[in-house]
């Protein structure tokens, strides 16, 4: 058994984190009560289950209770109960365990700041405990994944706090692995988002083991271009993403043909440790009116996911050099196929690699075909493609969040409201000229030896 353990911090991170547990339910036949769908309703009592139809991996992120249900090995926190409260009342309610869903009463306010200390300092000795007690139910525990977004306080600080943390307490070998939202370049929702971003990138950069980042403002433009959805919602948005973490984590909850597990993705994805930033890309990501209209051919799916429309993250690719992919195919999908669709990219898009990266390509093969929630306005095709891509590229990412950190900093503007929650002025410092250090590492990485 190779247990995971989700934590999921902030606004972001608790809506990402719902969206993606209904949809292992749907993946694993399991109703909103815990149960196998297999039993029927009344029969809920002390009913011994045959766990016989649930997968060989299924453990891995779900955990059996005496009555014969299940329960996610997942945390939900955040300093304000208002989401929370959603879930706690919301039809998936009786699938958490309660004492893993934690608030506070006061929210960080968009403030690394509180997040790290004052409010959030209080509730980590809440987390601390569920942590502990989830720990301890696992017999062979393979490591953490957050779901956080980079801007809030909650998702900025107290997971900069909570992840220092865990470090100490379960050692360094656990894997940490993120899903987080990063800042867009044009879309902002809070004025210090720059603040937060550098503040807990600094704090994590030497502890986090890989980091997949995404952004709303792509998101948005899929959901717009390829679902034809007008005003997406943050639960169109992530439900996108969920499909991309599913397949993510599909290789530890399904038998596969070529697993890849968080290991793997740290071995072939993080060429040195503070450059573990990989870029999400899904294909095909089609709505349920056209899905018989689509063709998805392994190679129309592979060419499509290099496509920077199907990108979860804005960003110019021709700007820089790959670093390595990982491209993990679900479904009905023959190794011959992958085999020529990679062949086809390769030739056709003349994908520039850094000198020192010739193969450049890991892959992973589930049997598990994609699913979709019931009122998704997406379809759930037989076969699909997760990329996940370190790319020198995303240096304009970084070189824009550090643009506009250095604008604000240098007015020193709302610095107040952050030094008056305990931090010192020269963190600021100190973490502008980290952040400008791992800009200067992407450039390196392109140049020839």
């Amino acid at each position: 058994m190779r247990e995971v353990i989700s934590i999921n911090l902030g606004q972001a991170g608790v809506q990402l984190g719902t969206v993606c547990w209904q949809l292992y339910c749907v993946e694993h036949g399991i109703n909103p009560c815990g149960y196998p769908k297999e039993i029927p309703p009344g029969d809920y009592g002390d009913v011994p289950t045959d766990n016989n139809t649930l997968q060989e991996g299924f453990h891995t992120f779900f955990m059996e209770l005496p009555k014969g249900n299940f329960t996610p090995r997942a945390l939900f926190v955040d300093l304000e109960p208002t989401v929370i409260d959603q879930i706690s009342m919301g039809p998936y309610k009786k699938l958490y365990n309660p004492s893993n869903m934690i608030t506070g009463k006061e929210d960080a306010a968009n403030n690394y700041a509180r997040g790290y200390f004052s409010p959030g300092m209080e509730l980590q000795e809440q987390i601390a405990d569920p942590i502990r007690k989830s720990v301890e139910a696992c017999d062979g525990l393979q490591g953490f994944i957050f779901f956080h977004s980079f801007g809030g306080g909650t998702g900025s600080g107290l997971h900069a706090a909570l992840l220092e943390r865990i470090c100490e307490e379960y050692t360094k070998k656990k894997s940490k692995l993120e899903i987080a939202i990063f800042p867009s370049m044009k879309l902002s929702t809070s004025v210090v988002e720059p603040y937060n971003a550098v503040l807990t990138t600094h704090a994590t950069l030497e502890i986090s083991d890989c980091v997949f980042l995404s952004d709303n403002e792509a998101m948005y433009d899929i959901c717009q271009a390829r679902l034809a959805v007008d005003s997406p919602t943050y639960i169109n948005l992530n439900r996108i993403l969920a499909q991309s973490v599913s397949s993510v984590t599909a290789s530890l909850r399904f038998k596969g043909t070529l697993n890849a597990d968080f290991i793997d993705f740290q071995t072939n994805l993080v060429p040195y440790p503070r450059i573990h930033f990989p870029v999400i890309s899904y294909a095909p990501i089609v709505g349920s009116d056209s899905i018989n209209h689509e063709t998805l051919s392994v190679a129309d799916m592979t060419r499509t996911c290099f496509s920077s429309d199907n990108r979860f993250i804005k960003f110019n690719p021709d700007v820089g050099k790959y670093v390595s992919i990982c491209l993990l195919y679900r479904g009905d999908v023959a190794p011959k196929d992958i085999n020529a669709a990679i062949t086809a990219v390769k030739e056709k898009r003349q994908l520039k690699f850094v000198d020192w990266s010739p193969t450049g390509f890991k892959l992973g093969m589930n049997n598990s075909s994609p699913a979709v929630v019931p009122d998704d306005c997406s379809a759930a095709p037989s076969k699909a493609v997760c990329m996940l891509c370190n790319t020198t590229a995303i240096k304009e990412l970084w070189s824009n969040l550090n643009v506009k950190y250095n604008l604000m900093l240098k007015k020193r503007a709302f610095f107040h409201w952050f030094t008056g929650e305990g931090l010192a002025e020269s963190e600021f410092y100190e973490a502008q000229d980290n952040l400008l250090t791992l800009e200067e590492e992407y450039v390196k990485l392109e140049q020839t030896p």
